[in-house]
């Protein structure tokens, strides 16, 4: 039974999520753009939103991108510069640091959503169930340093990282590597892929607008020429028009 739960939470689930995630934000970029927004309750209260907005989004930040550098770059790359234990240490350390600042920043949103009257009126359940997925997520994550601190040669990290590339990969026996990886982090790596299974269906969809800017940034200047019309001998324009 555990390795039949095992395939189908950390074999076949990850593909559930991955398909979900990119197909839904599709969808419902293409048939429901006027909710493809992060709903700011900014205009009712901004003071509390302040620091919890920016811890929050200073430590998710952060941590997806170590997260996707760490756990996507092939050991090989690597080795020559950094032991794998050196390269946990190091993300128990900055994960650790930013994981709090992020945490820090999800009590101060949860607390503002649920205990501010005007607020919490305005605030959808999904607002709410969000924060706390996201909550328990990095809970979860700051959970983790303790443990992997009674193993600081990084063979945790090695599996985990070694699991993420054979599923986006396409390899089999991705599962088999989780067979002995204790409950924390089990939980963890199924919550986190579950909040890419709920991404399309709630505020969350905004972070593809934050990617897109990027694309916006680099664009080409847009180029104006000026054109002139090809007016006749002694013909008046019309009032109201003008030659560019």
């Amino acid at each position: 039974m555990k390795a039949w739960l095992d395939t189908l939470i950390f074999g076949v689930y990850p593909y559930i999520c991955l398909a979900v995630f990119l197909l839904g934000s599709l969808l419902r970029f293409d048939r429901d753009q006027y909710t493809w927004k992060s709903d700011s309750s900014q205009l009712l209260r901004s003071g509390q939103l302040r620091w919890g907005s920016n811890l929050f989004h200073v430590g998710i930040l952060f941590l997806f991108f170590g997260h996707t550098v760490g756990m996507l770059t092939p050991h090989f790359v690597y080795e020559p510069f950094i032991s794998a234990g050196a390269k946990q240490l190091v993300a128990m350390i900055s994960g650790g640091a930013f994981g709090v600042l992020g945490l820090l920043g999800l009590t101060l949103l949860l607390h503002r959503r649920l205990f501010d009257v005007r607020i919490r009126s305005t605030s959808k359940t999904s607002d709410i169930a969000l924060l706390v997925v996201l909550w328990l997520q990095f809970a979860l994550g700051i959970a983790t340093v303790p443990l992997s601190a009674q193993h600081l040669d990084g063979s945790m990290m090695m599996v985990l990282a070694e699991w993420a590339q054979r599923i986006v990969t396409f390899r089999g026996g991705a599962a088999e590597l989780m067979a002995e990886v204790g409950p924390v982090f089990r939980a963890h790596m199924f919550l986190g892929m579950t909040i890419f299974l709920i991404f399309p269906f709630t505020r969350l969809v905004h972070v593809w607008s934050g990617f897109g800017t990027l694309a916006y940034v680099m664009r080409p200047y847009q180029v104006v020429r000026a054109r002139r019309l090809n007016v006749p001998a002694g013909h008046n324009m019309p009032q109201g028009d003008a030659s560019a």
